[in-house]
């Protein structure tokens, strides 16, 4: 989250297992770093997370993108090149067939990503 932090120019908030209710934090006993709830506010935009409570199967992969709407092409420009950083571009940016702009990358952490901005939005 910090790293999203820096890219979308906002600052992440950091909940543990170990602050959360007995029930939870009593799973999670052993694991101090793993995070019960994590937020980052830029703007309108709030992405949520949270770590997996031991024992909990994880499969990282393509099972979701998250799509950012951009305000404008300089903001979908510097977003995607700073999330781009140490990951994959899947689709460079380009002019979509309905008349805005559109890319896909994968970042460093293996989270697929989509940008769009809407010509004449601006």
């Amino acid at each position: 989250m910090t790293f999203y932090g820096r890219c979308l120019a906002g600052e992440p908030s950091f909940t543990p297992f170990s602050a959360g209710p007995p029930e939870v934090s009593a799973q999670a006993k052993g694991t101090p770093d793993r995070i019960l709830h994590a937020e980052l506010t830029s703007g309108p935009v709030v992405l949520m997370a949270s770590d997996t409570l031991p024992g909990m199967p994880f499969q990282q992969g393509n099972n979701f993108s998250i799509c950012l709407e951009c305000e404008s092409q300089g903001e979908m420009d510097k977003t995607f090149n700073a999330l781009s950083e140490n990951g994959q571009v899947t689709l460079p940016l380009h002019d979509a067939f309905w008349g805005g702009r559109f890319g896909m990358l994968t970042d460093q952490f293996g989270i697929s990503w989509m940008f769009s901005f809407r010509a004449g939005s601006e």
